[in-house]
């Protein structure tokens, strides 16, 4: 028996292991970090010269792509009226406010206000400007303190980069805290939930391992019959001849980030790697944004990814919505209940729920003051303005 279940049992089936969560902080009411690099939005929404709305944490940001290709990430309200800037026109390198046309710098600051007389004196606030960049086919921004950002590393993904295996991405809207996205990944134990797409699989936790930053599980997926959706076999390498064999899958949560990478044991290669960020959107953090990038060895056989391409797609879109059915739920009997009341007996939720904690911000300080320009200089953060 693995020595974690040993563990379970000896505690009186979890008991004194959940007690060690008496007196914490409700982790649903922590919010993330701003200091971290994060998705919100995929490159390929953003052409040249068009604006979108962004959001992080209740925070309203304008993305928009100057006609040279650079993205730039402003506060999404004019510093005139407060109308979005999402709904403006790009020009140039400038965006311009759909009202009175003020337009602005992708530095925030105001480059003309078309209807004041010459010499006369202009505002001496613009607006907020994010550090934004682009990487694996995603726009990323610093919400946080603009002053870390440079020294802040975008994550590493050498597999997004390789020719010898093609991304899968997603991005999908989930009515939940965050935390509860990284616990349903790190907690494989829920497998029933998905006996009609993988079939029966006893996971085995092989061992775990807990940081200050980080947790990370190794797990043994043990076919035990029952019928599985053929985009499961083919995004396990299992090829045509459908075999089935035991995949030790890893997962790490390394703050605020997650990873999944699955290694079939009659290859010892990882067939596929999944990196997951979750974006909160709302002010309360109830509500996030997943972007996901699902990486997948090619296989010997030329075209073969190609051809299996809808079926994978199929699958991982049948786990993800029932994924999303259980977390949203989880969601609901917080909102109804006012507090958390899981009674969690597994030790690694345990340890990854003291991360979160202890890496996370309390919420009235995360969106504190979201839209306050910082300096009087006219936010000059993020990109370099033309």
């Amino acid at each position: 028996m693995p020595e974690e279940t040993n563990a379970i049992r000896r505690t009186g089936h979890g008991r004194q292991a959940a007690d060690r969560e008496a007196g914490e902080a409700d982790l649903r009411r922590v919010g993330i970090d701003p200091d971290f690099w994060y998705p919100v939005a995929r490159s390929a929404s953003l052409p040249r010269n068009k604006v979108r709305a962004a959001s992080f944490a209740g925070r309203r940001i304008a993305l928009y792509r100057g006609a040279g290709g650079t993205v730039y990430a402003l506060e999404d309200r004019c510093a005139h009226r407060q109308v979005p800037l999402s709904l403006g026109v790009v020009e140039g390198e400038t965006l311009r406010c759909c009202y009175h046309a003020w337009a602005y710098r992708g530095n925030g600051r105001i480059s003309q206000i078309p209807y004041l007389p010459k010499g006369a004196a202009r505002p001496p606030r613009g607006v907020r400007a994010y550090p934004v960049r682009e990487r694996y086919g995603l726009v990323f921004v610093y919400p946080g303190d603009p002053d870390r950002a440079e020294a802040a590393s975008l994550p590493v993904l050498p597999e997004a980069d390789s020719s010898r295996h093609r991304t899968m991405m997603f991005a999908r809207t989930v009515r939940c805290h965050y935390s509860f996205l990284h616990e349903n990944l790190l907690d494989m134990n829920h497998q029933f939930l998905h006996r009609g797409v993988l079939g029966r699989i006893q996971p085995e936790l092989l061992g775990y391992e807990t940081g200050p930053r980080s947790v990370e599980a190794r797990y043994l997926f043990v076919p035990s019959g029952g019928r599985k959706d053929r985009g499961a076999g083919l995004l396990s390498a299992e090829g045509v001849g459908g075999a089935s064999t035991p995949d030790v899958v890893t997962i790490r949560t390394e703050y605020p980030y997650q990873t999944l990478r699955a290694v079939p044991e009659s290859s010892g290669t990882a067939a596929f790697s999944l990196w997951a960020a979750y974006v909160p959107e709302d002010l309360e953090q109830r509500v996030s944004r997943v972007f996901g990038l699902l990486m997948i060895a090619k296989p010997s056989l030329p075209g073969a990814l190609h051809l299996a391409w809808p079926l994978i797609r199929r699958f991982t879109e049948r786990v993800f919505a029932q994924d999303r059915m259980a977390v949203e739920a989880e969601q609901r009997a917080w909102d109804e209940q006012g507090e958390d009341r899981n009674q969690e007996v597994f030790p690694l939720i345990l340890d990854v729920r003291k991360v979160l904690r202890a890496n996370g911000t309390p919420l009235g300080l995360t969106s504190a003051s979201p839209f306050e320009c910082p300096d009087a200089d006219g936010c000059a953060h993020g990109n370099a303005s033309p």
